[in-house]
């Protein structure tokens, strides 16, 4: 059996949804042009490849990690479906505490989804999943994010803080614990490991002020381990001056060259998913991308490299 270090990448799948809409807040799959990192076209013919009929009935931010050994995937999603109430209040306060998993050993048969309840009962709810194997405890580490109250009603202010459990099979969780606490809005966490060194990515999701001067945007911080309670900073504000704001960071390294990909999220009206590029991770500076090719509507997911099996299957099953 090969590990991942083994595979030879000759593409990429990306995973993710849509902006509200009757079947927005579903699994699109989209596949790249080859081995070029930055043109991808939907599959399925612009449909969704997964639907969710649980919990809210739809999902958002998709995740996939690949297993270790190369032979499984899981895909973990937020269990949320704005289209049908627009009522962002209620689901930060008491929406579901519980997120979508499937699992697949090729990327086209994922079996029927089930519901995990993960976050605790005083989290208001469970936003953005992300799962990275960790090796030094031998599990995945799988991260979200919630507003936590300190009353059974959720009342009163609180913040969204990241969230993380560990696992082994998707199904059995430990018990929640705080991953990231700024005492402020935190959302959309996403992790990439490189030479030893794990670089995390995240929104500041406070309003831009005087005290947040880099509100609504993405920042970056490094460390050599998972568990560690302090991160180093690295940097800040990333991505603006090309885009206004952002959010929904996914982070990849290049198939054929030494090059990493940072998709930001700019949710504005008239534009989404923007890429930026670097050759070198320490520095926490990145270019805009000058080149590139997404899908319609392309909102917050992931991009997976994939082996010549894993993209011709994808291809035949949804051209």
């Amino acid at each position: 059996m090969k590990t991942t270090s083994q595979q030879n990448y000759v593409g990429y799948l990306y995973a993710h949804f849509k902006r509200e809409s009757p079947d927005g807040e579903q699994i699109y799959f989209a596949l790249s042009d080859g081995n070029d990192p930055l043109h991808f076209d939907d599959l399925n013919g612009g449909k969704p490849v997964l639907y969710s009929t649980l919990g809210e009935c739809g999902v958002r931010d998709p995740h996939i990690v690949r297993s270790p050994e190369g032979d499984r995937f899981y895909l973990v999603a937020t269990d949320l479906r704005i289209y049908a109430s627009r009522d962002w209040e209620r689901h930060q306060r008491r929406g579901s505490r519980s997120i979508m998993v499937w699992e697949s050993e090729d990327l086209v048969n994922w079996g029927d989804g089930r519901l995990v309840e993960v976050a605790p009962p005083e989290a208001g709810n469970t936003w953005a999943p992300e799962a990275v194997w960790d090796p030094e405890q031998d599990a995945y580490l799988v991260h979200w994010s919630s507003t936590l109250y300190d009353n059974p009603e959720h009342e009163g202010e609180s913040y969204n803080r990241i969230m993380a459990a560990t696992t082994r099979d998707f199904r059995e969780f430990s018990e929640p614990r705080v991953w990231i606490d700024r005492g402020w809005q935190t959302i959309d966490a996403t992790v990439i490991d490189h030479e030893g060194v794990f670089y995390r990515f995240l929104k500041d999701e406070r309003g831009r002020t005087g005290d947040a001067p880099h509100g609504k945007s993405i920042f970056s911080e490094t460390s050599t381990s998972l568990t560690a309670a302090d991160w180093k900073p690295l940097a800040e504000g990333i991505g603006l001056g090309p885009i206004s704001q952002g959010e929904g960071p996914l982070v990849y390294k290049s198939n054929t060259e030494n090059k990493w990909f940072l998709w930001i999220d700019e949710f504005t009206p008239d534009r989404r998913y923007v890429p930026f590029e670097t050759t070198d991770l320490t520095t926490g500076e990145w270019t805009p991308s000058q080149d590139y090719r997404l899908p319609p509507d392309p909102c917050h997911g992931v991009v997976l490299p994939i082996t010549a099996e894993e993209y011709s299957r994808l291809r035949t099953t949804w051209t």
